[in-house]
């Protein structure tokens, strides 16, 4: 379960962010994550909740997940599309669509006290 060392380096990034501006609480993380990341987002929250009682500024913690969608661009007929697997297909002509986003994890913001 990858899962769980991605909430690991989530909260150490929130952590290390919140010591250098002299923060002494972190209230919540928001992450952006794409819906072709490869990460199962229950079992992420899961492991985050378990992850951040060993923290010293995240105890309390809130973990909020925006989830991207993945998107492309047909080369045949030039649209845009949303993508639910890396080898999309174009919803206008069935051509193979290139998947241009969607892998992405990124913390967004930390809010502090």
């Amino acid at each position: 379960m990858h899962e769980m060392s991605i909430a690991m380096n989530i909260l150490e990034i929130a952590e290390q962010n919140a010591s250098d501006s002299g923060s002494s609480v972190i209230n919540s993380i928001e992450v952006e994550i794409g819906t072709l990341a490869g990460i199962e987002l229950s079992s992420l929250s899961f492991c985050f909740e378990t992850a951040r009682k060993s923290t010293r500024l995240a105890q309390s913690a809130k973990l909020e997940i925006i989830s991207i969608a993945a998107v492309g661009k047909c080369a045949d007929c030039n649209v845009d599309a949303e993508a639910d697997f890396y080898h999309a297909l174009c919803p206008e002509c069935g051509q193979p669509v290139a998947v241009k986003g969607g892998r992405d994890l990124r913390v967004k913001s930390i809010n502090v006290d």
